[in-house]
């Protein structure tokens, strides 16, 4: 005869046993240091952001988040490592406006991001600048169209690379407003805007943290932003889209997990670094780095990830892009 006690410890027992593993996994995350993938070399936007929010993450769960750069193949070796990594919460990849891009431009990926990684959380939307070298004599976008197509051949756009947001950037403005000009990749930002300065080229879409301070200098002159409203950074610069009506060319920047990580996880980690991006110390900073905090759901981030990878793939096929 099982007493009521008895009875009642064996209900509890076998409740246990049957609850999901997910859910088990999630109270305990994490018991030893997760490992953040960047794929690009120490100093940049993205392992800046990384750092930042991964330092906070280690104080609050206690376990060290450890940024581990994996540069290569724009982006896609850090990818690829994340998506055959085990998808038990220890490994996350910081997600980036490449994974958007490459999704159409590379021609034999053995990936794809909107189904092998599992969104967590996005971080922050940080908005391009559309600058000229000070001797371009147009002063607004509009005069800048108008001076490009005065001038067949004679204007050069600098990147920071083939592919990369920078250089999408611009093959949108001319894809939109028929102001064709020159691309000329360089091997990252610091070049393009040695160039730009020299007056070697006439105009970078370039990354807001790397040409502020040039533009604050008064080395360089900003026409417009490529987010649809104005920033902070620089509230006189208009929107290019006012000029252009429907363009907006930020980034996008988040973190995410190989698919099948348990949901318990990820919902855990999405309210952590919600709860992150809150904080007013990290909401100045992320600001001063280019773009207001952005606050959604894993699923609201998935949502961004497949809009933003279905407009950067028009771009990337009407400029006839491609890298094998």
């Amino acid at each position: 005869m099982i007493s009521r006690r008895s009875a009642i410890g064996l209900i509890a027992l076998a409740a246990a046993a049957t609850a999901p593993i997910g859910s088990a996994m999630a109270l305990d995350y994490p018991t030893r240091p997760v490992k953040w993938v960047v794929g690009y070399p120490p100093g940049g936007a993205t392992d800046i952001i990384g750092r930042l929010i991964g330092a906070r993450l280690s104080e609050r769960l206690g376990q060290q988040f450890v940024i581990e750069n994996k540069p290569g193949a724009g982006n896609n070796i850090a990818t690829e490592s994340v998506i055959n990594a085990e998808p038990d919460g220890y490994t996350l990849l910081f997600i980036n406006p490449a994974n958007y891009i490459n999704a159409s431009l590379y021609t034999n990926l053995k990936f794809n991001v909107i189904r092998d990684i599992a969104p967590i959380a996005s971080f922050n939307r940080v908005p391009n600048v559309m600058t000229v070298n000070k001797d371009v004599p147009a002063k607004t976008p509009a005069e800048f169209i108008a001076y490009v197509k005065a001038n067949p051949g004679k204007v050069n756009l600098a990147s920071s690379g083939n592919g990369t947001s920078v250089h999408l950037s611009g093959e949108m403005f001319m894809a939109m407003t028929g102001a064709k000009m020159t691309h000329v990749p360089y091997r990252g930002a610091a070049p393009a805007l040695t160039d730009l300065i020299g007056g070697q080229v006439q105009v970078i879409f370039d990354n807001m943290p790397s040409v502020l301070q040039h533009i604050k200098s008064g080395t360089l002159r900003a026409l417009a932003v490529t987010s649809t409203g104005r920033t902070p950074q620089l509230p006189d610069v208009p929107p290019l889209a006012e000029t252009v009506p429907g363009y907006e060319a930020s980034a996008l920047f988040g973190v995410g997990a190989p698919k099948n990580t348990p949901k318990e996880i990820i919902a855990k980690l999405n309210a952590e670094i919600n709860s992150i991006l809150a904080e007013p110390a990290i909401k100045a900073r992320l600001t001063e780095l280019g773009g207001e905090p952005l606050i959604q759901t894993p699923e609201q981030f998935g949502k961004d990830i497949a809009a933003e990878t279905e407009k950067w793939k028009k771009v990337v096929e009407g400029a006839g892009l491609k890298v094998e």
